[in-house]
């Protein structure tokens, strides 16, 4: 029987992965679509247990396999116990998507920003992300995949954001040097980077027009659904994806 690349690469056992910031929003809807891929979930979270664990209450009533996991991912130690209980629970560890990010409350200019909010959006977006990816490169299963997030505000160079978009270039750099880092493992690193999606985070506090006009700044004239995102993060941890290395997909419905 023939065998083709694609299908080459899927492991005998079942595969396992941990989403970061998972209890809502992107990252719940990007654990449910793995889980539906057949893929055993660790929904991280940092302070929202109860929101986690509905996550895998409707991952385990549909059949899968899941479990909630605290660790704050900007501290080694927590992180490192995110991994050991993962491999505990399920065997090993062969996906890591690295959701869990803040945002710029609001429109803060640089010249307006204090250390406080400087010194988090770092350890969150950046060290959050490399705390979770150096411990990847010792503990991924060998054809495993690394998935980051960046976002459209990257390339947008919206005033207001500029802490937070250097924190994304920074992510997304990593993820280039880092999937050549990892050459001869058969582990591929990338980034999705979403336009505006529609999550609770993104939505509050937001008036009606100005929801409006962020809808209509893509062609497809919508906000982007959780669910829009979660499909290509399926995509590239998938076999149909084992080609796609180092590169960041901006999910923005063609807005930029």
């Amino acid at each position: 029987m023939n065998t083709t690349a694609s299908q080459a690469t899927r492991p005998a056992h079942q595969q396992v992965a941990i989403v970061t910031g998972a209890s809502r929003g992107i990252g719940a809807a990007i654990a449910t679509r793995l889980a539906a891929e057949g893929i055993a979930i660790i929904v991280n979270y940092a302070g929202r247990k109860d929101d986690a664990e509905r996550v895998v209450a409707g991952i385990t009533a549909a059949g899968g396999r899941a479990a909630a996991i605290q660790a704050d991912v900007a501290v080694p130690a927590q992180v490192a116990a995110l991994f050991d209980q993962a491999s505990t629970l399920f065997g090993g560890v062969d996906i890591l998507v690295n959701n869990a990010g803040i945002i710029q409350p609001g429109l803060t200019m640089l010249a307006d920003t204090d250390d406080e909010l400087f010194d988090k959006l770092l350890a969150i977006n950046i060290k959050g992300s490399f705390n979770t990816m150096r411990i990847a490169a010792k503990r991924l299963r060998e054809g495993g995949r690394i998935v980051n997030f960046s976002s459209s505000m990257k390339t947008m160079a919206s005033p207001g954001y500029s802490i937070y978009a250097a924190t994304k270039a920074a992510v997304e750099t990593m993820t280039n040097v880092f999937a050549k880092e990892l050459r001869g493992r058969n582990i591929t690193v990338n980034a999705v980077a979403p336009g505006p999606t529609a999550t609770e985070l993104f939505l509050k506090d937001k008036t009606p027009e100005q929801i409006e006009r962020l809808a209509k700044l893509p062609p497809l004239e919508r906000l982007a659904q959780p669910e829009d995102i979660s499909g290509i993060v399926a995509f590239l941890v998938g076999p149909d994806g084992s080609w796609i290395n180092g590169q960041t997909v901006r999910a923005n419905g063609g807005s930029i």
